[in-house]
């Protein structure tokens, strides 16, 4: 199995294993599945965890309005869902939530279940050399709906941005999330400066070495070439940069320190040794 090392500009996301004999057009469509796959648990964890604190999303024609025109307009949230367990009033200031926040015991569903997910599609998962799959993902999911499902029993309203995530029926337009977000279409795969046409296979461009690893680079399509990887780590040029500031600051010491005082030991004086013998009766003679 290849070992793909899948990045976003600069920045690592996840390792996927494929055969080499993977068509191209295949592999580019599983980690576009999978990069926005995980770009999806991670808006619904950051929607959890405003949920944990404040509740479900308010109507929309009542966001953003204070108490005082919510009453004069006379608006009622018709869904008004409260949490297993009872409800703790904490505000939005923002005004997107309701206010009616799950108790500590339901806070806390939510909080560990976001933990454990966001985990599941850490970047740390490349450091520890750990693939990623779709499977993990889409369980990454569900455990998110079930803690909701907890807490929330009856559901959420169809307007909340977290149902609409578990329906694929979010609307990104006009986000920064939509920019994230790469259609399979448009997605496009490069390795080495090299764009991994969908019409050839993996190894037609890595050989046939199934131990091979990789680095490939996804992005959308007209974006032009990726920039190339670093020679060397940004770690390792620290190091560098380090070691040779060290060197530095020990060639600027010796050149101050001019002390020639050590000339006055006797271990330094060359005429020791003519001294030493100097009037002694020495005889030589070959041997």
């Amino acid at each position: 199995m290849v070992l793909l090392h899948v990045k976003r500009g600069d920045e690592s996301q996840f390792l996927m294993q494929a055969p080499g004999n993977t068509e191209l057009e295949e592999l580019t469509v599983q980690v576009t599945r999978v990069y926005n796959a995980r770009l999806k648990v991670q808006r619904v964890c950051s929607e959890m965890e405003e949920l944990a604190e404040h509740g479900i999303f308010s109507p929309p024609n009542m966001q953003g309005l204070t108490d005082d025109q919510i009453e004069e307009l006379k608006l009622r949230d018709e869904w008004g869902e409260v949490p297993s367990g009872g409800s703790l009033f904490k505000k939005d200031d923002i005004g997107r939530r309701n206010g009616q926040a799950p108790n500590e015991k339901m806070k806390q569903v939510l909080k560990k279940t976001i933990e454990e997910a966001k985990a599941i599609i850490s970047k740390k998962q490349v450091e520890a050399s750990v693939c990623v799959t779709m499977e993990m993902v889409k369980d990454a999911l569900d455990q998110l709906r079930g803690a909701v499902m907890i807490v929330y029993p009856m559901g959420l309203p169809p307007y909340d941005p977290i149902r609409m995530e578990f329906e694929n029926k979010e609307d990104l337009s006009g986000t920064q999330a939509e920019l994230n977000v790469i259609e399979e279409s448009q997605a496009q795969l490069w390795w080495a400066a090299k764009e991994l046409r969908r019409t050839k296979k993996l190894s037609d461009y890595v050989g046939k070495n199934e131990k091979t690893k990789i680095i490939v680079k996804i992005q959308q399509r007209g974006q032009g070439a990726p920039a190339r990887e670093p020679i060397i780590s940004n770690e390792e040029q620290k190091q560098l940069m380090l070691y040779y500031h060290r060197r530095q600051e020990e060639l600027k010491k010796l050149e101050e320190n001019d002390d020639d005082s050590c000339l006055n030991s006797p271990w330094a004086d060359n005429t020791a040794l003519k001294r030493h013998f100097h009037g002694k009766d020495i005889k030589w003679r070959p041997r």
